[in-house]
């Protein structure tokens, strides 16, 4: 005999109603947070106007109709676009995550929390410009730093402890989870409709991780982020007009997002919301890299000049050996071929033989015209890589969040070099005193790639000194980085 089905509507699930109550009533006291907010916002951008200069990417950018004119729409940094708050969130989106070198977060799932100013940009900037209009105030730039604060937050500690690789669902989830959440701040939900709008980023069918992966990596790994903010900015909206939410999403017995996509497991928690995860942010600052691999390919520079002090070249190795953590073996230890950008920026071994046979790593290193090179895929086919298990330890351990990779070369004749080992990253906290200046010089390097000379002196004096940025209008700020 069938057993009833009760139809008494549940509460909320907590995960949902401490996401609202976090962006909703959380003060960002931090010091630390803001200004490293505000670091990543230029990094971010940046990494955008570099995208600009590859067609594949901007291909996808502009409105879904072309000629469409959005009056009041946000504009799109580095292009002549007015779009309305959901295209510009992808077109945002997909520029800042182009060419994978914006900031990383590592735990039990990886991600990029700045994905997430896809959607907090486009929403500020189009509500800045709606109110101008109608005579009222815009927002802050202060407004977009909180809210960027508050998303990496959300990402980061749902990433902490829950693993949605695992599952094989692609981390872009949690982007659109914690986007959803601080856009609709910015919309000015109230807890309800939150909470509502927070469920429908659950109900969602999520990503694959199938494009990250071998064999079918390939460039949407480039616009999921921009998908799934833009698709933030979509939900924020509907519930902003009354539409219903789904209270047990997550916990619904067979129908609900545990029991359906990951495994009938509950979310983890090691702490509660605030500011940790942008005073913990890892920044890109070197190299245009799988996170995974950036203490890789420092060494990898190291070890090309080594070489060079000893007479010798790339082609005179005869083996190398990689000691690495799980989640490089898992991503990026990859052999056979690779067929696009996509595929060669997934692969530790193309990324440490290229740095080896030049001396450099660049975003133009991962296109067919260096990719040929027959030395690469020869050097490529020499490295081994091994876990090992304190380095994993380490890259998990809350206190250190280590990425440590050691490469140990054996030459032609014998010879073996001592092993160069790099535990930290130069965008690691542990780093930070001396990755910023680099950053700095990495974002003028990006403003030189779109603008004329006089609109790098007009950006560099708003955007360079803390106070002036955060006093800015969100839409007056926007309006000096577009053409």
């Amino acid at each position: 005999m069938a057993s009833l089905i009760s139809n008494e509507r549940p509460q909320a699930d907590r995960v949902l109603t401490d996401i609202a109550d976090y962006v909703l009533h959380y003060k960002v006291e931090s010091t630390v947070a803001w200004k490293t907010a505000f670091y990543c916002f230029l990094d971010t951008l940046g990494c955008g106007f570099e995208a600009l200069t590859y067609p594949a990417c901007t291909k996808l950018l502009g409105p879904v109709v072309a000629g469409t004119m959005v009056p009041n729409g946000a504009k799109i940094p580095g292009t002549a676009y007015q779009l309305d708050p959901i295209q510009a969130a992808f077109n945002i989106g997909t520029i800042i995550r182009w060419l994978d070198f914006n900031d990383t977060w590592l735990a039990a799932e990886w991600g990029h929390p700045s994905d997430n100013l896809g959607g907090i940009l486009a929403t500020a900037d189009w509500l800045s410009r709606t109110r101008s209009a109608n005579g009222e105030k815009p927002l802050k730039a202060k407004e977009v730093l909180e809210a960027m604060v508050m998303a990496h937050e959300i990402q980061g500690i749902l990433a902490l402890e829950n693993s949605f690789n695992k599952v094989g669902l692609d981390h872009v989830i949690l982007v659109k989870v914690a986007s959803t959440a601080v856009v609709g701040k910015l919309l000015g939900l109230s807890r309800d409709e939150l909470i509502n709008a927070i469920s429908l980023a659950f109900v969602d069918g999520q990503a694959l991780r199938t494009y990250r992966h071998a064999p079918n990596t390939g460039s949407r790994k480039s616009w999921a982020a921009g998908d799934a903010t833009s698709r933030a900015v979509r939900l924020a909206l509907i519930a902003q007009t009354g539409e219903m939410g789904y209270p047990s999403v997550l916990s619904a017995p067979v129908w609900g997002f545990y029991d359906v996509s990951f495994k009938g497991q509950t979310f983890k928690f090691q702490r509660s919301y605030g500011s940790y995860v942008m005073e913990n942010v890892l920044f890109k600052i070197s190299f245009p890299a799988e996170f995974h691999a950036q203490t890789a390919v420092e060494a990898a520079m190291q070890l090309h000049e080594q070489l060079l002090a000893i007479g010798k070249t790339a082609e005179d190795i005869a083996h190398i050996y990689i000691r690495t953590h799980d989640a490089a073996i898992r991503i990026i230890d990859k052999r056979g071929p690779l067929h696009n950008p996509a595929d060669r920026d997934h692969c530790l071994q193309y990324m440490v033989a290229v740095p080896l046979i030049f001396g450099r790593l660049t975003a133009e290193d991962y296109e067919d015209q260096v990719a040929k090179d027959p030395r690469i895929d020869v050097l490529r086919n020499k490295i081994k890589c091994v876990e090992d298990l304190k380095f994993t330890e380490d890259y998990h351990n809350p206190e250190k969040r280590a990425i440590a990779n050691g490469l140990t070369v054996t030459l032609n004749d014998g010879t073996v070099l001592a092993e160069v080992l790099v535990e930290y990253p130069i965008g690691h906290p542990r780093r930070r005193e001396e990755g910023i200046p680099k950053l700095i010089e990495k974002y003028r390097i990006n403003l030189a790639r779109i603008f004329t000379e006089s609109q790098q002196k007009q950006i560099l004096n708003a955007t360079l000194d803390y106070d002036t940025f955060v006093a800015m209008d969100v839409n007056k700020l926007v309006d000096l980085m577009t053409l």
